[in-house]
């Protein structure tokens, strides 16, 4: 069964491949909940040995020629984690409380508004040596390991051959056997699945016994969605329900002003997301146990109760007012805490060079891309050494990535099988078709640039935990993606963990000397440029349905920007003068959309 950490306020989201893929074991011992992507099994095999050998084990391999290593080696390195981090929190629990102990800074690090704190403080604060000491055994008995969760980015699922080249069954596809991989797995975490519905992984939950309650109405294993609108939320959560799937919380990300890979809303803003789920979220969990408990019934399974469901908020969040203002406002569980963390190393993954890079960066570096093979829009940093290394390859009139990983693969359009849009293959026939063409397009070197800027993720982002831990050959590339979200543009220091979370609880301020908008102002100016540049890209050619597109997209604004003038002066955590800037911020905003923007798109 989970044991619910409650401690903690805000969790730690994937970051990437690999800059969180043992985030776990680092941080889990001291009660904080983070998550670890488990798509690349290549990159998780080295890791295992890794930590294995790091941790006195002897290691066994699991080799690509094996049946279904993928899962194998996923469920591995899980349990491997499980164990790990169990022998660190044991040894943890039982020092004795004295400062310098790890004891002491698991409970310094829990937030003042923890139950738990409390109690430590009383106990510290105590001079009777019988109540101090039954107090530290009540303590003890207190403390819970963070979660261990997992992420599958849904559209990562190719499907796979066996060494005879002949297809496997679906259950063999990279989503599928990820999701056995932690199915199989000893962890008692949540499963975190990300970038919309994928019906054939949905589907294979299914199969799984410790996704559906026990006798007493707990779960071994639990589902959240990561989400960024109500809709899709509530859509995705009933075809779950329909087959005794509960979904145990609702992860809400800010469309654009996040890490990884965005998707952008149609003009749907984070705060007005909040505000429907804080009203709806009630009206949501009726409907949802209502098809819940007809399916348990055709599996022949029951539960008496609504099973809990967490809703909690991730995306741009930079200072400690922010995070109460969330936590309290729209009544959310908790807060996700992801690119900062890309500057604390003892958390993350991130080679030197690259560290320092962010430590330089200007907000200018931070950029929202078509980079991602997927199609789907990336968060980029212009002065990664990939980037670097896309420009070289284009500049020698190599463009393009050698394919090795091909879990991106998608396009069908030159070749039978499929190819990634990033591989050296695809954008040589893609830019032999292009300039074959008599006359050349207008838009030549727009169309040039399009199949260019693909990047290569599969290694890009799981090479710089390889590089960080020595796991690199020397012919190996090294070139490093990274995909931090424009928030981390404020943070320009290399920090300690200990440092982050008291700025995150307000203990200290990291951002006292800089002058940085609300989040909600952030995200407003992100869909703006957005807006503004898929109107530039468009302009030749506004038909009827994209004309409704972009109307639509601003008419959302506007409501949005109306919800945030209302909320303004309910920001009573901020001075006057953060509120009266705030109120011009977004005055500026509706003056552009109503007056200074001349395009007619109705």
């Amino acid at each position: 069964m989970i044991q619910e950490n409650t401690a903690h306020t805000f969790h730690i989201p994937v970051l990437g491949l690999g800059y969180s893929v043992d985030t776990p074991i680092k941080v889990a011992p001291f009660g904080i909940s983070s998550v670890a992507s488990i798509v690349d099994d290549e990159m998780i095999e080295r890791m295992r040995r890794f930590h294995t050998v790091a941790n006195g084990e002897i290691f066994t391999p699991i080799y690509s020629v094996e049946p279904d290593f993928r899962s194998r080696r996923i469920t591995a390195y899980l349990n491997l984690m499980d164990r790990i981090i169990g022998r660190h929190f044991d040894i943890l629990r039982n020092e004795p409380f004295e400062r310098g102990n790890e004891i002491t800074r698991y409970f310094d690090l829990l937030p003042d508004s923890s139950a738990l704190k409390k109690r430590y403080m009383e106990m510290l604060a105590s001079s009777d040596v019988v109540a101090k000491r039954q107090m530290q055994e009540e303590l003890r008995l207190g403390m819970r390991k963070g979660a261990i969760d997992v992420n599958i980015m849904s559209k990562v699922d190719k499907l796979n051959v066996d060494n005879n080249g002949e297809l496997l069954e679906d259950q063999y596809s990279d989503a599928s056997a990820a999701l056995r991989g932690f199915a199989n797995s000893t962890l008692n975490s949540s499963l975190v699945l990300s970038a919309g519905m994928n019906p054939r992984l949905y589907n294979y939950l299914e199969h799984f016994r410790d996704f559906y309650p026990d006798e007493n109405g707990n779960f071994s294993k639990m589902i959240i969605l990561k989400v960024s609108d109500f809709r899709s939320a509530f859509i995705q959560a009933k075809f779950l329900a329909k087959k005794g799937i509960w979904v145990s919380e609702f992860r809400i990300e800010s469309g654009l002003n996040c890490g990884g890979h965005a998707f952008a809303t149609e003009g749907y803003l984070l705060g007005p997301i909040l505000e429907e789920f804080k009203a709806r979220k009630q009206e949501m969990l009726t409907d949802l146990y209502t098809l819940y408990q007809a399916a348990l019934a055709t599996k022949e399974l029951a539960i008496d109760k609504v099973p809990a469901v967490k809703i909690t908020v991730q995306g741009g969040i930079g200072t400690a007012e922010e995070d109460r203002f969330l936590l309290e406002h729209y009544e959310v569980d908790a807060t996700g805490w992801g690119s900062p963390f890309l500057l604390v190393p003892e958390v993350t993954n991130v080679d030197e060079e690259t560290l320092k890079d962010l430590t330089q960066a200007k907000s200018e570096d931070y950029y929202v891309s078509n980079s991602s093979p997927l199609g789907v829009l990336f968060n980029n940093f212009r002065r990664s050494s990939a980037e670097k290394q896309r420009l070289e390859r284009i500049e020698k009139g190599r463009p393009g990535s050698p394919c090795k990983k091909k879990y991106l693969v998608s396009n069908t359009e030159f070749t039978t099988e499929p190819i990634c849009t990033a591989s050296r293959q695809y954008q040589n026939l893609k830019i032999k078709q292009l300039q074959a063409l008599h006359p050349r397009p207008l838009d030549f070197e727009e169309q040039m640039n399009s199949i260019t800027e693909k990047l290569c993720l599969c290694e890009g982002l799981s090479t710089s935990a390889l590089l960080k831990n020595h796991l690199l050959s020397p012919r190996e590339n090294k070139a490093v993606s990274i995909c931090p979200g424009p928030n981390l543009a404020w943070f320009s220091k290399v920090y300690s963990l200990d440092e982050m979370v008291k700025h995150i609880y307000g203990k200290v301020n990291l951002l006292d000397s800089v002058n940085r908008p609300n989040m909600f102002i952030n995200e407003l100016n992100l869909y703006i440029e957005y807006y503004k540049k898929g109107i530039e890209q468009q302009a030749t050619q506004l038909n009827d349905k994209k004309k409704k597109y972009f109307q639509k997209f601003k008419d959302q604004l506007l409501l949005g920007l109306d919800y945030y003038k209302e909320l303004v002066p309910k920001l009573t955590s901020q001075t006057v003068v953060y509120r009266q800037e705030m109120s011009n911020q977004l005055q500026e905003i509706e003056q552009w959309l109503k007056i200074e923007n001349e395009l007619v798109i109705s």
